[in-house]
């Protein structure tokens, strides 16, 4: 058995959240975190979910600290209408994990208010049992509407967890009808939950979610949905087969579970298992990942850039007057755009001289 690094010197949060961090400092925080210490794994998701630009060139730098020992954890996307019982089945779903010696991390996507940022942040009242097993961390993080739900520093999150021992990461998205692309560009394998009763088979194709699913599974499948959750269960199956297939080596199955019961859940387990197996080869997960990678780098450009333009003070009022034109309709939102950036450029250039 490894012997755990040694624990270094607790940071407060001051030395992580005000300034830069010295290079003792970031590799102290480290190897804290990889040494399993609770506080430096919180403070560390706190510093990577930061927007401030001296707080992002410290998490980059941990990233970078940390990064040979991330990769190693079953990634797994979990989504579904709001109602469906996503909080539920994964208390029961992350139960049954850890009865096989795993450690668990749950990053719970909550939904940010689009008038007040705010969020209600209660996943981890709604899986109790989950959370007081210290094999489990959960996280729950505001959505800030960005696209399918998912926390803009989430991918940072999952890195974090990974380095600090969790071999089963977790992403629960708000799942709310926002496409649902960006889970799918994070995690290994796809799961979405389904209710029983939920539609035929023509919504079952109209719902563009259900192509990106590796795994479907209709939830609450107990008492006396038990009966209408195999009726939807052969509605998705058949759907599905009327789609093209994603891939060769995959079909994504329509399984039944019941998180109050625990039924099913075993399956589950197994079949993300089959899926990790099949795709195991060169052209399997690995090369998923990179691909992510760049596509997560690009996404990252969009923020910052954006984040540029908006903290820029000489944008302001530019910005503020090519609204009111937008609005009014003296100038499309396209040119607009093409406006803000050419004024952006200029500006850079000018900064650059």
């Amino acid at each position: 058995m490894k012997a755990k690094p040694k624990s270094q010197p607790a940071l407060g949060i001051d030395a992580v959240m005000n300034g830069p961090m010295k290079a003792t400092e970031i590799r102290s925080l480290a190897a804290n975190l990889m040494s399993g210490d609770r506080r430096a794994l919180a403070r560390a998701i706190t510093l990577v979910e930061s927007t401030r630009p001296d707080h992002r060139e410290t998490a980059n730098r941990l990233l970078h600290e940390i990064s040979d020992h991330t990769g190693g954890a079953i990634r797994v996307g979990i989504s579904g209408a709001p109602g469906v019982g996503k909080s539920s089945f994964i208390e029961t779903f992350g139960n049954h994990v850890l009865e096989q010696g795993h450690k668990v991390a749950v990053l719970a996507v909550d939904p940010s208010s689009p008038r007040t940022g705010g969020s209600i942040l209660g996943d981890k009242t709604r899986m109790e049992t989950l959370a007081r097993n210290p094999a489990t961390f959960i996280r729950p993080s505001p959505s800030g509407g960005t696209l399918g739900g998912l926390a803009r520093r989430t991918r940072e999150a999952m890195l974090i967890c990974e380095a600090a021992g969790f071999d089963l990461v977790i992403v629960e998205t708000v799942g709310a009808g926002q496409s649902e692309a960006a889970v799918a560009d994070l995690v290994d394998v796809f799961l979405l939950l389904l209710t029983p009763a939920g539609g035929d088979q023509l919504q079952g194709l109209k719902k563009g979610i259900v192509e990106l699913a590796d795994i479907l599974v209709v939830n609450k499948a107990d008492g006396e949905l038990a009966r209408p959750a195999k009726q939807t269960q052969a509605e998705y199956a058949g759907a599905l087969s009327l789609l093209a297939k994603q891939t060769e080596i995959w079909s994504p199955p329509v399984l039944l579970a019941s998180a109050l019961e625990g039924s099913g859940i075993g399956d589950i387990w197994e079949t993300i298992g089959d899926y990790r197996a099949a795709h195991s080869g060169p052209d399997g997960i690995a090369a998923k990942r990179a691909v992510q990678a760049k596509t997560w780098m690009w996404r990252a450009i969009e923020e910052n850039l954006i984040g540029q333009i908006r903290g820029d003070p000489r944008a302001k009022d530019r910005i503020a007057t090519l609204e009111e034109r937008v609005i009014s309709s003296d100038i499309s939102p396209s040119a607009a755009a093409d406006e803000v950036l050419a004024h952006f450029n200029l500006w850079k250039s000018e900064a650059g001289s």
